[in-house]
Formats: structure tokens, C-alpha cells, sequence
């Protein structure tokens, strides 16, 4: 199971860059398909709580090395290390 995990930034539609850590895994493929994978984005401490009304949205997942996949925000969760948002990948993973 390749796992990554390193600073990212997240891009919403619109082109708004929200920086942070991705930590991201990917799973076998199933019968030659595109292997699943999925993770965390933590947002920077500057950014606070990350992109507004995530929930349900797809986003761009860019990576340091200028590879990129599309996320949906799977949910939202606050607590006392800051926020986290649950990332589902579409397509292959870029990692």
C-alpha cells in the first residue's frame, strides 16, 4: 500500500490555494483498474480552518513536485490539533 505524505496545497475551483500537509495511501487496484486512495489534508496554521463549505466539493490536490489529482472533501473535523479534512481521490493517485 504506497502511502505519501508532505506538504501540498489544496485548489478550489475558483483557484483559491489553501497550503497544508497531505498524508495519503493508496490502496491495490482492483482487476486493472485505478488503485483507490484516499487521506488527510491538514491545513497551514495560518490558513485556520481551510476552505469554506469543503464538504461534498472536489478540489485539486497539488503536490511539491507539480503532480496533481482531483479530491472530493469527504467530511470535516476540528479539534485540538487544528483541522483536518477526510480527502476520497478520483483517478489515479499522484503519488
Amino acid at each position: 500500500m504506497p502511502t505519501y505524505r508532505s506538504a501540498s496545497v489544496l485548489v478550489s475551483s475558483d483557484g483559491t490555494r489553501t497550503p497544508g500537509t497531505a498524508a495519503l495511501f493508496a490502496e491495490p487496484a482492483r482487476k486493472g483498474g485505478n488503485p483507490p486512495w484516499a487521506g488527510d489534508f491538514r491545513p497551514a496554521n495560518s490558513e485556520g480552518s481551510g476552505p469554506k463549505n469543503a464538504v461534498g466539493k472536489t478540489f485539486t490536490l497539488e503536490l511539491p513536485d507539480g503532480s496533481t489529482g482531483k479530491v472530493v472533501v469527504q467530511s470535516l473535523k476540528s479539534g485540538k490539533g487544528g483541522v483536518v479534512l477526510a480527502l476520497l481521490g478520483e483517478d489515479a493517485p499522484p503519488f
